[in-house]
């Protein structure tokens, strides 16, 4: 087993080089000189072929294009992102802070989703076919046909506005996480718990569910039973959740002025400080692939069956 995991992970090495060697070209896919962007960037009023010459130098973009991105490589593994071209900051210094803030309303989104996903994808399974169980997925369909910003909208207009309840933007303290964390809880829910849900009929439905309510075991330990064998679907389900969320921070925390990555991301393309894009877009890229190793990982600790195949 100890093999197996070794090898996953040393295969995400090469997927991991090909995503870095794709964000670094994010600079190059532009129709204008590297050099001239940059200079926009930097609202230079003047472009002079002088002056590209010297920003080429400067940032190096007279060098072969490998040689350019062994360097942004070797840079990069060294945990230096570069210089903003708009701020001529550090991208770390700015970066650092708002990696932290946007870990957090993730990990707490992420909590949120995946507790409320079990608890009502058990319930309504364990009540299939009842009016709970119809009502709780036609819910589901009409939030998650929602678009994210219009759902955080509603909630500040009626819940921060009208209310007066909590906080409508920047992060102020725990009230801050609630609104955005239950608008991306809303928006996830609803998928998630129907894979809880199927999973669980499943796992009922078992023949050994059926043996062990015909020799008397309680029904609360058949439940925790089939819960437990239910996660071994769907803990993959769980864990690309958490980039996923953390992709969809863009929106939420430009909606709630969060002061994370998804804010830092569009002022950078709109101002387009590549540096700063190839930052966020490396970190997010990275987190699906690790976690995608993790979820297959976790997988094999929960699975009898696969750790049986392996030896």
């Amino acid at each position: 087993m100890s093999r197996y995991i070794l090898k996953r992970m040393m295969l995400t090495l090469p997927l991991l080089l090909l995503i870095s060697f794709l964000t670094f070209i994010l600079t190059h896919l532009t129709k204008e000189d590297p050099a001239v962007v940059i200079l926009h960037a930097q609202e230079v009023p003047n472009v002079t072929p002088e002056l590209i010459k010297e920003n080429r130098a400067q940032y190096g973009l007279d060098k072969p294009f490998l040689m350019q991105y062994w360097d942004w490589l070797w840079s990069i593994l060294h945990l230096d992102w570069g210089t903003s071209y708009v701020t001529h900051e550090e991208i770390s210094s700015r970066l650092g802070p708002a990696f932290i803030n946007t870990l957090k309303l993730t990990l707490v989104s992420s909590i949120v989703v995946i507790v409320c996903s079990i608890i009502l994808g058990t319930l309504t399974a364990l009540c299939q076919n009842t009016w709970f169980d119809r009502f709780a997925r036609s819910a589901s369909f009409i939030v998650t046909a929602m678009p994210l910003y219009w759902l955080a909208s509603i909630l500040i207009i009626y819940i921060s506005v009208k209310m007066n309840l909590l906080p409508t933007s920047g992060l102020l303290g725990w009230t801050s996480y609630i609104l955005p964390a239950g608008t991306i809880a809303l928006a996830y829910t609803g998928i998630y718990f129907r894979n809880v849900r199927s999973a669980m009929i499943q796992q009922m439905s078992e023949e050994y569910i059926l043996y062990a309510r015909a020799m008397g075991v309680p029904y609360w330990r058949i439940v925790l039973s089939a819960m437990r064998n239910a996660m071994q679907v769907v803990v993959s389900i769980f864990c690309m959740s958490i980039p996923l969320i953390l992709g969809s921070s863009v929106i939420i925390e430009n909606v709630f002025a969060w002061p994370g990555m998804g804010q830092l991301s569009v002022k950078a393309v709109l101002n387009q400080d590549f540096p700063m894009i190839q930052a966020y877009v490396l970190i997010v890229s990275c987190l699906f692939v690790i976690f995608n190793t993790l979820s297959d990982i976790i997988n094999l600790l929960m699975n009898p069956r696969l750790r049986g195949e392996l030896q």
